[in-house]
């Protein structure tokens, strides 16, 4: 027997112990509901008692009282769940939303995170920042590639030991040696050269190249075997003036005589023109240079030998390598004009050389152009006033002459006397002037 008293209003326990042999039924309590259709009273079908349900605002004594208008407060919100009937009721628990917020803020529709979107790509800053590296890449290898070719050049040539030198013109007059020189190459390569193994070196080929500035260039050949003056001259080595003596002898002697500064001061005297620049380059670097390249293509109109430079060629297109672009251009017994068919030879080379040289699969192509370059550097000598850009401003020169942009021609002849070629004085008189006055070159070679 409960000590509870019973409901006097209407018998009905409380849920505190009655007496009455029936369970205690759900206690009604008063509710507030906001938002939403009013759930119908009564209990559900099967005589089941209706559970109570608590709103957002329901006190957890059951008196179904709201706290107040507590909109603009901020509230612990519940999770709604639902029971076995489908109805919802509140489970207490937070579900972390803000009251005055929309349901669902700062979720995606899938009740996630957000994701965050990615920002478009700026594509003007980085095509800049592309530009700026590519250029700062460029830059520092031109840089360094021209500090490594200039530490290249042999400058050993010096021209201020000249003496009575001729006034300068117009242009800028390069003289270019191909010397029989054989340093720095092995016995093996010597004799797979045809070169020999004499001693000291000679002029294989020389020549005088004008770059004009307004009008054409010109390249002049100087044949090996050209009868001139020496004249008065400084040693190289000694400093000891040597008086003009009147001796007459072939071209080639002055540098065996004295060297590159004799050679100088002797076609300075020979042709009243002024060298400004001094190139040469032996046996062993022009072959190097063929190599690197990757061989010249050339056209020989008639087939022939040569024991003594190793040429051997049949008539028609073929591709020289080292070995035998060295003994075409050496070649001179072989040929019916002798020297002069020679020079001829070289130019014609030179022009082939130059074009492959240039063409974009050497330039571009580092794996070609570095070797090449380093081939032709290692064993070019200049002289002392020469820079790199000197180098580069001969070779395009050169390149465009031979090329057929330019007059490519022998040095005037009139006749020979003793087995030596005598220029035509007058006529290199007339070419002088026009050299020096970078007028077009009217003069015919021999």
């Amino acid at each position: 027997m409960s000590d509870w008293p019973d409901d006097q209003a209407g018998g009905r326990g409380y849920g505190r112990g009655s007496g009455d042999s029936q369970p205690d039924g759900a206690r009604v309590m008063r509710h507030v509901q906001r938002g939403g259709p009013t759930r119908p009273a009564g209990p559900p079908p099967g005589g089941v008692p209706q559970q109570p349900s608590y709103d957002e605002y329901g006190d957890a004594y059951g008196n179904g009282q709201p706290y107040g208008d507590a909109r603009d407060e901020v509230f612990e919100p519940r999770t709604p769940r639902r029971d076995a009937y489908g109805q919802s009721y509140d489970s207490g628990y937070n579900t972390g939303q803000v009251y005055g917020q929309p349901a669902g803020a700062g979720r995606g529709g899938d009740g996630q995170p957000p994701r965050t979107a990615r920002p478009a790509p700026n594509w003007r800053r980085r095509i800049k920042i592309g530009s700026i590296t590519l250029v700062s890449v460029l830059l520092v290898t031109s840089v360094a590639t021209y500090f490594w070719a200039d530490g290249k050049l042999k400058r050993e040539v010096d021209l201020s030991k000249v003496i009575e030198r001729p006034e300068g013109g117009a242009g800028t007059n390069y003289l270019i040696v191909g010397s029989d020189s054989r340093e720095g190459m092995s016995d093996e390569e010597k004799k797979k050269l045809h070169t020999g193994s004499a001693e000291g070196k000679r002029t294989d080929s020389m020549m005088i190249l004008h770059v004009a500035d307004d009008g054409g260039n010109t390249m002049i050949s100087l044949p090996r075997d050209s009868n001139v003056t020496i004249p008065s001259f400084k040693g190289a080595e000694s400093g000891k003036l040597y008086p003009n003596q009147g001796r007459q002898v072939k071209l080639n002697a002055a540098y065996a005589e004295d060297g590159p500064e004799l050679l100088v001061r002797t076609v300075e005297y020979n042709t009243g023109l002024r060298i400004d620049h001094y190139a040469e380059i032996g046996f062993g670097g022009f072959a190097k240079i063929v190599d690197a390249v990757g061989g010249v293509e050339m056209d020989i109109p008639k087939g022939f030998k040569d024991k003594k430079s190793g040429a051997d060629f049949e008539a028609g297109k073929q591709t020289l390598d080292g070995e035998q672009a060295l003994a075409f251009v050496r070649t001179r017994y072989a040929l019916p004009g002798s020297d002069l068919d020679r020079t001829k030879n070289q130019q014609k080379f030179l022009a082939a050389l130059a074009n492959q040289a240039a063409t974009p699969g050497t330039v571009m192509n580092p794996f070609k152009l570095y070797p090449t370059m380093g081939a032709g550097l290692d064993t070019l000598i200049v002289d002392k006033d020469m820079g790199l850009m000197d180098v580069a401003s001969m070779f395009w020169a050169m390149k465009g002459v031979t090329g057929g942009d330019g007059k490519s021609m022998n040095m005037p002849l009139a006749g020979t006397s003793g087995g030596n070629l005598l220029w035509d004085k007058a006529k290199v008189k007339q070419l002088v002037n026009q050299l020096n006055n970078d007028e077009k070159v009217t003069v015919e070679g021999g």
